[in-house]
């Protein structure tokens, strides 16, 4: 078997990525691919990568935008190729908006949205768990925290599928063109959001974002409205790829998912084991900013490396039986939200959705199953999740 080399990957890789992860782990774990990129696999060295402040972010916009010049005065740079201190320096800010309290006081909200999407299909005897749940419940819940009007669900249901499609594997230059073209319609509408919301602020986390300071030091409105398309694409796409994954994983491991339905206070470890077994981002990017020595291989300054979240969270190095899904398993530090300083933000609404949606599912729909239409699977090798899985209950 050659190496797994992302930008030729064998036709079964969307089925099961793992076998080829395993393969490059025990083969060869830190690896330079044809173009150039250094792949990592093993749990240490993944952990490593993310933790070195020598490993950054600075210099992707300009590889993401290269033969989209930017006009010469734009000089503003996301929150996502941002390092050290400019980095941090919105960490804090946001941190101070997006509150472990403000996420809590959302279940109410997250329980009422679940129990009326499936209200819709309760009659219906099948359910498509993406179109129908996974994809609504985080859109819908992110629109409710950034106070978007419930009249306009449907354009940013519209907006999330656009940008998707724009970034699968296959995507076409119509595709692509048409996301460009959503990520900027959704930074014109919040541009108009955030001028409403600061001559009336309110409850919601746009006007806490607003009104987020640090020693005098507040988010210029570039940062505003970064960090609210970041919310919507990322954290969006994330919470999906978690509902899908890991309800697929719970049907193909039914004495699992008996065990949950019968113990429903093993949610928040069958939610991190599920985030462990099928992780929703299965590869984080950095830059090397110097030479850095990693398993007796000097990866140079300026190289592009591939940290491999979903073939760490599988390295049997780090978690025993790691091929297996264990909804009690213990010390679970998966690193499916990355690791240190760029820890996911939206991590706790994650894991708060997750939670609620699959212990609601598991209980209103006790007997719900895999239909006979086989799960379809995104074309991505940087996020891993499903176009469609049905289900009959």
């Amino acid at each position: 078997m050659e190496h797994a080399e992302f930008e030729s990957l064998p036709a079964d890789f969307l089925t099961n990525p793992y076998r080829y992860y395993s393969h490059l782990r025990e083969q060869d774990p830190v690896h330079q691919s044809k173009r150039g990129v250094w792949i990592l696999t093993r749990y240490d060295d993944v952990v490593s990568v993310l933790q070195d402040q020598r490993f950054g972010r600075q210099g992707f916009q300009e590889l993401l935008n290269r033969g989209r010049p930017e006009p010469p005065e734009n000089r503003n740079v996301s929150m996502l190729f941002q390092d050290n201190l400019g980095h941090k320096r919105l960490r804090t800010l946001v941190g101070k908006a997006v509150t472990p309290a403000l996420i809590q006081s959302l279940r109410p909200q997250i329980q009422k949205i679940v129990d009326e999407l499936l209200d819709r299909v309760q009659h219906a005897h099948a359910i498509d768990l993406i179109a129908e749940f996974a994809v609504p419940l985080p859109l819908f819940t992110i629109t409710e925290l950034l106070g978007v009007p419930q009249t306009h669900r449907g354009l940013f249901h519209q907006w999330s599928v656009d940008v998707v499609r724009g970034t699968e594997a296959q995507s076409n230059d119509q595709a692509i063109e048409r996301a460009m073209a959503t990520q900027k319609a959704i930074a014109d509408y919040f541009h108009e959001a955030l001028a409403e919301h600061g001559r009336n602020p309110q409850g919601d986390l746009l006007s806490r974002l607003i009104a987020a300071e640090e020693n005098g030091d507040k988010l210029t409105e570039f940062e505003l409205l970064d960090i609210c398309g970041l919310l919507f694409v990322a954290g969006h796409e994330t919470t999906v790829n978690l509902l899908g994954n890991g309800i697929l994983a719970l049907f193909l491991h039914p004495r699992e998912l008996r065990r949950l339905q019968q113990e429903p206070a093993l949610l928040p470890s069958a939610v991190e084991e599920l985030l462990r077994y099928d992780s929703p981002v299965q590869r984080s990017a950095r830059v090397a900013e110097a030479d850095v020595e990693i398993a007796a291989k000097t990866i140079p300054k300026g190289a592009i490396v591939s940290a491999v979240l979903g073939a760490a969270n599988r390295d049997p190095a780090r978690f025993p039986q790691a091929d297996r899904l264990d909804i009690t398993r213990r010390d679970n530090c998966h690193l499916a939200f990355g690791l240190g300083h760029r820890f996911c933000l939206g991590a706790a609404l994650a894991r708060l959705e997750g939670q609620i949606a699959i212990g609601t599912l598991l209980r209103r729909l006790p007997k719900l199953e895999l239909a006979d239409v086989p799960p379809a699977w995104r074309f991505s090798t940087e996020t891993r999740g499903l176009r469609e899985l049905r289900a009959a209950f």
